[in-house]
């Protein structure tokens, strides 16, 4: 054979063998591709009791940051350390999120590119190298009690019709698997506590005291007060005035009152949250600063005022809340400073012998002593009622009257003071 003919041989062979490479490692890569479909994420990984912490890293487009938010076992109980270890108060929340997580499989590959990551919503939200605002996931850590990650997912968006899959994959890894699951952990405060803050049950309400008014700091006097006294008898709303008035906005108020959810919280000074258990309140300068900066003040009368009103729901059992209206906390939300207290005669007044009252009222004062706390917007609207609001004219100009706190320590007594008339 001639050197040509060998040579030709030799080409066409090689050619043969590329040609033959080329169609086998498609199989090859897609087979590696594949490879771990099926399996567990976390193998280790099978008791939900194991889990100390819940990590929870959201997005917020809107102001391109990422929004951490952290649950975690200390001394026998669920706190927020991401909220002032506030208590948690939903604990079947805590096994069912991460019984969720458990043996989560690899169900099916979807991609690999990293290119491609934005369209299954599973960039992290850590990630600050990605310019891309859209498309960011949320990313779930779990941890046990030495802090080691027991598994830790990015969860992305969920799969166009197929009910319960959800695009997920690992922060070490680039694949991107569609999993079947219905784990969501969320990072709203809200949805980690329990709904309603006051649980005043409507029918059980049979006074409400709404004083408005506002705080001018630069001369110590209250502004714009007017007053609102509405009395429930017989499942029925009346004024104390008799006037003809508009029941739905009272209707939706009590309802406000029923569900009353709070957003966020901020923590009282020891002292102050002490003082509030006693019922004897001592204010020292940090209290006083604290309560200011949130719009909450004190009279020369040792009186707590706030900066948007207030309002006073007295209950059937004796029982009066106080609800103090301060500033802007963030956004449209604002801050609330709530207080109780019992009354027997009141309890009396109202047929209700029973003395629970007195129990639940230091119930509630021991909840509320140590926060403020933070509501919507929209429900502060509803609540502090004005009589414009349900169709009664505006009563004359009040006397101004001078409420710039002292400096120093003060002695006030509370809860349960009556508002104002």
């Amino acid at each position: 054979m001639s050197e040509l003919v060998k040579t030709g041989a030799f080409i066409g062979a090689a050619v043969v063998f590329a040609v033959a490479g080329g169609v086998v490692e498609p199989e090859r890569r897609t087979a590696a591709v594949l490879s771990d479909q099926g399996t567990v994420f976390y193998e280790q990984f099978n008791d939900p009791q194991a889990v100390k912490t819940i990590e929870v890293i959201g997005y917020d487009e809107a102001t391109a940051s990422a929004r951490p938010f952290q649950v975690e076992f200390r001394k026998g109980r669920w706190v927020l350390p991401s909220h002032h270890d506030y208590p948690v108060e939903i604990g079947d929340r805590l096994l069912k999120t991460a019984g969720a997580l458990i043996d989560l499989k690899r169900d099916t590959v979807v991609s690999e590119a990293v290119s491609e990551y934005g369209r299954y919503g599973v960039i992290d939200p850590l990630d600050a190298k990605n310019p891309s605002l859209q498309g960011r996931g949320k990313r779930v850590t779990l941890r046990d009690i030495r802090k080691d990650v027991l598994a830790e997912f990015i969860l992305g968006k969920p799969v166009e019709g197929k009910p319960g899959m959800r695009y997920v994959r690992t922060p070490s890894d680039k694949r991107v698997y569609a999993v079947k699951t219905d784990a969501d952990p969320s990072a709203n405060f809200a949805d980690w506590v329990k709904a309603d803050l006051l649980r005043i049950a409507t029918p059980n309400i049979r006074r409400v005291s709404i004083l408005s008014y506002s705080i001018d700091e630069t001369f110590g006097q209250l502004m714009n007060m007017e007053s609102i006294v509405l009395l429930r008898e017989n499942n029925d709303w009346k004024l104390q005035t008799n006037e003809a008035f508009q029941k739905g906005p009272v209707n939706a108020m009590a309802a406000t009152l029923d569900t009353l959810k709070i957003v966020d919280v901020r923590p009282k000074p020891p002292s102050m949250a002490a003082g509030l258990r006693s019922g004897q309140l001592e204010m020292t300068l940090e209290g006083v600063t604290s309560m200011r900066q949130r719009g909450f003040f004190l009279a020369p009368t040792g009186r707590l005022l706030a900066n948007e009103g207030e309002m006073m729901v007295e209950t059937q059992n004796g029982v009066a809340y106080t609800l103090r209206f301060g500033e802007v906390a963030s956004g449209e939300d604002r801050y609330l400073f709530v207080t109780a207290g019992y009354d027997a005669a009141r309890a009396a007044k109202y047929g209700d012998a029973t003395g629970g009252g007195e129990s639940a009222a230091k119930e509630l004062t021991n909840r509320f002593a140590d926060w403020y706390y933070v509501i919507r917007g929209a429900d502060f609207q509803k609540l502090r009622l004005k009589r414009r609001d349900i169709g009664l004219a505006a009563p004359p100009p009040p006397m101004m009257m001078p409420t710039r706190p002292p400096e120093g320590e003060r002695r006030i007594t509370l809860p349960g003071q009556e508002p104002q008339r």
